[in-house]
């Protein structure tokens, strides 16, 4: 287990090594190269000083946070071979704030023992924050999802996908307490269950009227797993699948917008120069990398819109090729691997609960990006998790992932 933990470190150090120099000998600018090697090798020893530091006080699943930091090492890569200054550095240093707060996430994971008796206080967060970005969230993309304090913008549902895990999980907990008032039964369903669906659809509704509608889809998916988890009749799963099934019908018939990604999704080469110029130009790039990619600096990730970010799965692809595209889908499997592993090692209920809608968070996010982009599903966006740039989701990740790895050490 000791060669394992040491040879893994060994390979996301050449892996680093041959990417981040490659990088740094493709531009000309010798200022510019300086920032980059100091980027790189202060990110790369913050990453070997916490693994210590997990190995050394034992402070839990030492592979999720391999896993993530080799996401993060690829994203950077691209990141730093897009456009250094906008985005290699700006995105390095929101890995520092992520890395201090995944330490605070899982210090108060581990040693504060009254998160399941908060319900009140995270649905109340909530909505606070759905009406704080309601009046002061500015429209970017179609989407009122973001909020800008002064420099820096936040995107709020990445904090708000925080409250929904541990609102979900203080319901689920709740579950397995005798006489608790949730059992009580109305209609032949629990109150328990009749509640956490309100407040399912509630966020699901909120999120419709910001016009976000890739974070309702994975709020509902990540709830629908958990009722099919959890509910031992089923009875509530069908209900919902079947409201679900009726109201993306409605969505489709009545909202342009999902309207127009369902009809760019079955044909988009019929408007590739409109609105299916996102699609196409993905395929594009995936094609040209090939197995072995075009090479970094060698590609036109540029003509990609949005590559930094709800496509960087493409540009990865197109400069690194399939096999490193490969390679980020199975990290995102095992990652996936390892959160149910903590989820059914784990005896608390309300840890185990989090464990299992965190793994699922991650995976769906993952699946519904890399699906979007390679065509499989709608398009739909949000961002990849540890990969894609942007502070609000590169700091959400590593706050759940400092969760994850706190419920593993218990």
């Amino acid at each position: 287990m000791t060669k394992l933990r040491i040879k893994s470190v060994v390979y996301l150090f050449l892996i680093n090594i041959i990417g981040f120099l490659s990088v740094i000998l493709l531009n000309d600018d010798v200022l510019i190269k300086e920032k980059m090697a100091y980027s790189a090798i202060v990110f790369f020893t913050a990453v070997v000083l916490i693994y210590s530091l997990l190995l050394i006080f034992k402070m839990g699943d030492v592979y999720l946070y391999l896993l993530a930091t080799f996401l993060v090492s690829i994203g950077l890569i691209m990141l730093f071979r897009l456009n250094f200054e906008e985005f290699g550095y700006k995105q390095t240093a929101w890995f520092f704030i992520g890395i201090g707060l995944f330490l605070i996430s899982y210090v108060f994971m581990r040693f504060i023992k009254i998160w399941n008796k908060l319900l009140i206080f995270y649905v109340v967060c909530t909505f606070l924050i759905f009406l704080i970005t309601l009046i002061f969230g500015q429209n970017i993309n179609g989407a009122k999802n973001w909020i800008k304090l002064g420099a820096f913008s936040i995107q709020p549902s990445e904090i708000i996908k925080i409250f929904y895990v541990f609102t979900l999980a203080c319901f689920i907990s709740h579950k397995h307490t005798e006489e608790h008032f949730f059992e009580r039964k109305y209609f032949s369903f629990k109150l328990g269950d009749i509640l956490m669906s309100a407040y399912v659809y509630a966020c699901v509704g909120c999120f419709a009227i910001l016009n976000e509608w890739g974070t309702a889809l994975l709020f509902f998916l990540t709830y629908f797993v958990a009722m099919f988890i959890y509910d031992k009749s089923l009875k509530l799963v069908f209900v919902n699948g079947v409201m679900s099934a009726f109201i993306g019908f409605l969505g489709y018939m009545f909202t342009d917008q999902i309207a127009t990604r369902v009809k760019i999704w079955i044909n988009p080469w019929k408007d590739m120069q409109g609105k299916g110029y996102q699609i196409t130009q993905s395929l594009f790039a995936i094609v040209t990398g090939g197995f072995f990619g075009t090479g970094l600096g060698k590609g036109a990730p540029y003509s990609i819109p949005e590559s930094h970010s709800d496509f960087i799965f493409s540009a990865i692809c197109e400069e690194m090729g399939l096999f490193i595209g490969v390679a980020v889908i199975i990290s995102y499997f095992i990652f996936a691997y390892r959160g149910v592993k903590i989820a059914l090692k784990t005896k608390n209920d309300f840890y185990k609960a989090c464990a299992i809608l965190l793994t699922t968070v991650f995976a769906f996010q993952t699946f519904i990006i890399i699906g979007g982009v390679i065509k499989m599903i709608p398009l739909t966006g949000i961002t990849l998790p540890f990969v894609s740039y942007g502070g609000s989701s590169i700091v959400s990740s590593f706050i759940m992932l400092g969760i994850m790895v706190a419920i593993s050490s218990n």
